[in-house]
């Protein structure tokens, strides 16, 4: 009898904090995030975990009344890993996409940019001139189909390189005509452009602008257009399962606060030299 009362007094402790979650009081909040996506969120010597999205991640929970706990994860399993509840958030630089949200959920976009091309000053690619500065991928006209067959005539029997389950990755699969490498993280990708064992790479202009700050990218050089639109998503927001409806309800209003008053432009301005707020 003492074991039965015991395991009702169990049951309803559970019931009462899950519906406790239910209601969105989330006192703890696991997010997953790469930690190689510079200046998104990256380790640093010391071995921290540090980046634009670690501060507003940080932020955002001190708005939401709750502790952040950081879980270091390796981008090709960030996704099924929040599914399987190894964390309750993705904060990794992960573009909004129709494709994504078939499996997750998201958060409102709390920080956006263009995706680009960057080569070395050393390789023709340099000196490309594509007609237009920007290329917007939800436009379906002769402009946009004539840019691409600009870049892909550039690029003709070129080794390109993007990073395995990105935004990137989709776009030269269903637009380019070239020698497509991929890799595991940026970082690495980053390694074999300024080694010249590509002749260019597709990324965000973030991440590239953050090797062209150091020693080693300083001949790394960007060419043809801004890229946006279309598969490439509205932006960068917070990944969250689909069932958690209440947690998401909480990110949006903090990242709305966030925005509503300059925090998000600060924190771009200190890690991308600029302001990419929505």
């Amino acid at each position: 009898m003492k074991n039965l009362k015991l395991l009702i007094i169990g049951l309803v402790i559970s019931t009462i904090s899950s519906m406790a979650l239910a209601d969105g009081h989330w006192s703890k909040i696991r997010i997953g995030t790469e930690g190689a996506y510079k200046p998104w969120n990256f380790t640093d010597e010391s071995g921290n975990l540090v980046g634009a999205e670690l501060d507003l991640a940080r932020d955002l929970c001190k708005r939401m009344n709750a502790e952040c706990e950081f879980v270091q994860q390796d981008w090709d399993g960030i996704i099924p890993a929040l599914v399987n509840g190894k964390y309750d958030v993705i904060m990794a630089g992960m573009s909004v996409t129709e494709e994504r949200m078939k499996t997750i959920s998201f958060s409102d976009v709390y920080m956006t940019e263009p995706a680009r091309f960057y080569t070395t000053n050393s390789n023709s690619l340099s000196t490309f001139k594509s007609g237009d500065k920007t290329l917007n991928l939800d436009k379906d006209s002769s402009v946009t189909s004539g840019t691409i067959s600009s870049l892909n005539n550039a690029m003709k029997g070129m080794n390109i390189g993007v990073t395995v389950a990105t935004i990137h990755e989709n776009f030269a699969n269903e637009y380019l005509d070239v020698n497509l490498k991929t890799y595991p993280t940026q970082d690495e990708m980053n390694l074999d452009l300024v080694a010249g064992r590509i002749d260019a790479m597709l990324c965000d202009t973030g991440a590239a602008e953050s090797l062209m700050e150091t020693s080693s990218g300083k001949d790394v050089v960007t060419f043809g257009p801004n890229i946006f639109g279309g598969l490439l998503g509205s932006g960068v927001g917070a990944g969250i399962r689909q069932g958690d409806t209440d947690l998401k309800a909480m990110f949006d209003k903090a990242i709305a606060e966030a925005n509503a008053d300059g925090t998000i432009s600060r924190i771009s301005m200190e890690w991308f030299k600029k302001d990419i707020a929505p």
